[in-house]
This record gives C-alpha cells, sequence and structure tokens, in this order.
C-alpha cells in the first residue's frame, strides 16, 4: 500500500549520556514498491517549489533507480527511470543526494551507467527533464575518474565539485570540478605517494567552507591506515588536516563515510566508524585540523543509543546537530534518529520499526534535511508497507523559516528566498536593510541584495508572521 501515513508520538527516556526528549512527531510519507524505486540511499533536497526531490538505488522502469519527487504529505511523483537509453547511456544505480542549483535545477551522479560504464554527473529539471553533463572514464584507465558514489555540491562559483570513488591517476579516487555546462576538470587524484598517506577511497562527498576551500574525507589510508580529513582549494592544492586512528583503539573514529558540515561556530562536524565502543562517532574538527570526538555511540545496553552512522549530521536552526543510525536503537537494532548538542549530549529522537513489520523503515543510510516547514525530511533504504524502503518526516516542533540561494553575495546580486505560505509576503529585509521583491509562488520570492545590506539574517514578513533565514546571508565587499 503506497501512500501510508500514519503519526506516533513519542517520549524517550534515556539514562547515561541520553537526556529526555519532548514528545517527537513521526510520520511515514510513502512506502516505496519496485516500479516507484526501490532502496533509497541519501536524503532528499527541498527544491523551489516546496516539494522533495531524491533518488532511488533500484527499481523504476529498469530496476537500475530513479529521480523521484514528493511533496511534504507524501504525494510521490517519478520524474525518471534510469537506463532507459540503450546500453544505460543515461547511467543506473544512483547512490547519492540530488542538490539544488541556484537555476532552480538539480543536479546529482550516478555510480554506473554512461557511455563508458564509468557514472556520469547528470542535471534534472523539476519537470523531469533528464541531461548528461559527463560521463566518466572518458580517459584511458579511467583517469578522470569513475564511479562517482557521492553527489555535488555546487560551489560560490558557480561550478560543481565532487569525488569519486575510484579511478584518477592511481585507480584509487578522485577530485574534480564540472561547470554547469559538462566540462569537466581533475583536481586531485589520491594515492600520490607511497602507503597513500593522502587517503584513498573517498566515501563521501565535499562542504565548501566560510574560507572558500573545500573539504571532504577518505575512507581508508593516510598515515595509520583508517582515513583522512582533507582540505582543498578549487584550484586543486591539496592537504591533509587529520588521520584517523590517532589514538589507541581508534577511539577518535576511523574510516569516515558520511560527508562533512560547517556550524555556525566555523567548526566541522561529521561522523565516522570506531570510537570509545567501535559503534562510531560524532566528531568536531577545526579547520587547522584540531579534531574532538563529541559522542561515542553504544555506552547503553543493546546500543539502545544507535550505532553505526552511515551518513553525516546536519545543523538545524536551533543550533543543534541532527543525524541517523544504521543500527541499534530500541527495535531491532533498525537505527535511529537522533539529536546532539555541540557540548556533545545525545537524544534519541526515534527508534526505527517501531511499527509491526518495520513500516515505518529500517537500516537508515541516510542523513536529514530540514524542510522550511522547520520538520525533517529523509529516506529509508528498507521497511515499508513493501519492504522497499520510505520516505518519512520527523517533526520535533522547531519554527519555520526561510532559505537564500545563495548564502552569500555582493549587493545587487539576484536572491531566491524559498519557504512556505510566502504568497502573502509584504516586505523582505537583509539584516534589517528593507529590499524590493516579488512574490513568484507560496515557495519562492525573488529579491537583490539592497545597498546598505551588511552581514545577517535574512527578514520575511507575511500576513502569517515574520520568518527568518536558516544562516546569516554574507553581504561580500
Amino acid at each position: 500500500m503506497k501512500g501510508l501515513r500514519h503519526s506516533v508520538a513519542l517520549l524517550l527516556l534515556f539514562a547515561a549520556t541520553t537526556i529526555t526528549s519532548p514528545a517527537q512527531t513521526f510520520a511515514t510519507l510513502y512506502s516505496f514498491g519496485g516500479s516507484d524505486g526501490n532502496g533509497p540511499q541519501d536524503s532528499l533536497v527541498q527544491g523551489f517549489d516546496g516539494n522533495f526531490y531524491g533518488t532511488t538505488y533500484y527499481g523504476g522502469a529498469r530496476n537500475f533507480g530513479t529521480v523521484l519527487k514528493i511533496s511534504a504529505t507524501g504525494t510521490l511523483t517519478m520524474l525518471y527511470s534510469f537506463c532507459v537509453q540503450t546500453g544505460c547511456t543515461d547511467g543506473k544505480y544512483p547512490a547519492a543526494n540530488l542538490v539544488l542549483g541556484t537555476n532552480g535545477n538539480l543536479y546529482g551522479t550516478t555510480n554506473y551507467g554512461g557511455n563508458r560504464n564509468g557514472g556520469e554527473v547528470f542535471r534534472i529539471t523539476p519537470a523531469g527533464v533528464m541531461t548528461v553533463l559527463y560521463n566518466f572514464c572518458a580517459e584511458a584507465n579511467c583517469t578522470d575518474g569513475q564511479g562517482p558514489y557521492t553527489g555535488v555540491i555546487q560551489a560560490a562559483d558557480g561550478n560543481f565539485y565532487g569525488t569519486t570513488l575510484s579511478g584518477g591517476a592511481y585507480f584509487v579516487g578522485s577530485v574534480y570540478k564540472i561547470t554547469p555546462a559538462g566540462a569537466l576538470t581533475k583536481l586531485y587524484s589520491f594515492c600520490k605517494l607511497t602507503g597513500c598517506p593522502d587517503g584513498r577511497t573517498p566515501n563521501a562527498g565535499l562542504v565548501q567552507a566560510a574560507d572558500g576551500n573545500l573539504y571532504g574525507s577518505t575512507s581508508l589510508n593516510g598515515a595509520n591506515g583508517y582515513g583522512t580529513i582533507f582540505k582543498i582549494t578549487t584550484a586543486g592544492v591539496f592537504s591533509t588536516l587529520y588521520n584517523f586512528c590517532a589514538l589507541p583503539g581508534c577511539t577518535d573514529g576511523k574510516n569516515p563515510r558520511g560527508g562533512l558540515i560547517q556550524a555556525t561556530d566555523g567548526n566541522l562536524y561529521g561522523t565516522a566508524s570506531g570510537g570509545a565502543y567501535n559503534q562510531g562517532t560524532v566528531f568536531k574538527i577545526t579547520t587547522a585540523g584540531k579534531l574532538t570526538t563529541l559522542y561515542s555511540f553504544c555506552p547503553l545496553t543493546g546500543c539502545a543509543d544507535g550505532s553505526v552512522p552511515r551518513s553525516g549530521v546536519i545543523q538545524a536552526t536551533d543550533g543543534n546537530l541532527y543525524g541517523t543510525t544504521y543500527s541499534g536503537g530500541a527495535h531491532h537494532a533498525a537505527g535511529t534518529a537522533f539529536k546532539l548538542t555541540l557540548a556533545g549530549t545525545l537524544t534519541t529522537l526515534y527508534d526505527f520499526c517501531a511499527l509491526t513489520g518495520c513500516t515505518d523503515g529500517a537500516s537508515i543510510s541516510a542523513g536529514l534535511v530540514q524542510g522550511t516547514d522547520g520538520s525533517f525530511y529523509s529516506t529509508t533504504p528498507k521497511g515499508g508497507t513493501n519492504h522497499d524502503g520510505t520516505a518519512y518526516d520527523l517533526s520535533v516542533g522547531l519554527e519555520a523559516f526561510v532559505e537564500t540561494r545563495p548564502s552569500a553575495g555582493k549587493v545587487g546580486v539576484k536572491v531566491t528566498v524559498l519557504g512556505s505560505n510566502l504568497a502573502g509576503a509584504t516586505s523582505v529585509s537583509f539584516n534589517g536593510a528593507a529590499a524590493t521583491f516579488t512574490v513568484v509562488s507560496g515557495s519562492e520570492i525573488t529579491t537583490t541584495v539592497p545597498a546598505g545590506a551588511t552581514t545577517g539574517k535574512v527578514k520575511v514578513t507575511t500576513s502569517q508572521g515574520t520568518l527568518l533565514s536558516n544562516v546569516v546571508f554574507r553581504v561580500k565587499p
């Protein structure tokens, strides 16, 4: 049964490092069933129209994966089925989340397929028009990269940046830049030195920090053999920031596979395997390379706090970190959703497989995304009514907000403001400086950075109240 929706109010009490959480509202938005997609591996992204977009690894017309659109109330539209072209030249098996471009289109990768079966980078419109931007393995021995297991990010220069799991000059992964038109530049190939002290096999994507540099991780090698965190400029200048398993027993973590974020305090946050109980960690690292383990999973009997985080964390509008675990929790080790303060105090928000047959989902590999209504949205690869995965909504009572695209720019730059119930907007301001604006729809406003604007929150006043941006808008000189 598709489109199944239910709500569960939860009040969870944990000892040790977990604390009491207020009631959480969980809803299964959709249960996948094969022809509409199967086994979504990663999270969702919210588009200009307020809907959420994502991929499934399997399912669709040829069982090689799909691109989907789903509303906040659970109405699903399959936008594209992969491998409908002869030889799968349109790609197959998308494993990563999509990214929303500043033009409103969505960009992603497939792990396999394309002209040379090395994977590809693609663009798809919200209406489902697919364009392949680049086919990997275009060079002999795939020196341009192979198997983009992770997605791309759009940096401040308008170009997209990503990693490949294999390929490159030394066959163990690469970092690349690709223009919106599809021109690819090789930035770095891992394992340049004997023993791969720079790391190999990047399992996660990149993040661009406020300093303009890109940060990421490798899951293997480095000085201690268990992965690294690295920095690379948009011109390709590379440096290793941290080598995991620097402490006995890898209590600092090992083999990271989730992406990094930069929080409002300027530090980077991520997840890894290892830790004090060998069930995974959440860590903080400065841009200078000083790492602090914030939390080690599984100090509680049966890993009731969760274990094995397979995705990164996000920072929500309340300043806390939110994420998921693949295993652990109260029900059949099916995984959890959690909140973690920047000081390291963990609260379990939801234990998956709380319903008979795990119709609420299980084995969580995707992280969370916060919608502009304040709730969190994501997917599970297993569970659901048809055992093919779910899409879900988790509300913890956070307020609605607006999001700006881009989040930085000079005076006069065009900015798109995304949110909910924006049709009745009466004013838009940048840190107090009034701006002229146009209401495009109930989820989109276009404006420009006004003269006199300074770095700070963007505020939108509507007939229903005032909405603030989730992050500060940085006004460039």
